[in-house]
């Protein structure tokens, strides 16, 4: 799965795309139908690349993309994001064993389904992930 580029904005929902540079910041463009395209200043938003997003877990972080992995081998069962707390809880469970129940809030578990079904449509699945540069 190749999730490169693709950000989370603070404060922005929704994901983006990163597609440039300028001196303002960087260009997105988001990943619904309108592909707005927006520039972001770093010095006054804050961004994440959804391949370096871990979640909480007991032992060791789990990595998003593991996650998402996950919730594609089991796409027939993913619950709505509208679904109630303990319906959410137990899909989380299945998708991403041994995270930090205590951490790992229902409104993360929503963002990270409601990520998903943004992506999916993508051929992000079928893309490797670009080496990491030495």
């Amino acid at each position: 799965m190749n999730l490169r580029g693709l950000v989370s904005v603070t404060g922005k929902p929704g994901l983006f795309k990163l597609i440039g540079q300028n001196k303002g910041g960087f260009i997105l463009e988001s990943l619904d139908k309108a592909k707005i395209k927006s520039v972001v200043n770093l010095s006054t938003t804050k961004m994440a690349t959804l391949e370096d997003i871990t979640i909480y877990g007991e032992d060791d972080e789990i990595r998003l993309i593991d996650v998402f992995e996950a919730i594609k081998g089991n796409e027939g069962n993913t619950p709505e994001v509208k679904a109630d707390g303990d319906t959410l809880r137990n899909f989380f469970r299945e998708v991403a064993p041994g995270h930090d129940e205590q951490r790992v809030y229902s409104s993360d578990i929503k963002k990270i389904i409601s990520w998903y079904n943004i992506i999916k449509e993508l051929p992000l699945f079928e893309e490797e992930a670009p080496a990491p540069l030495a």
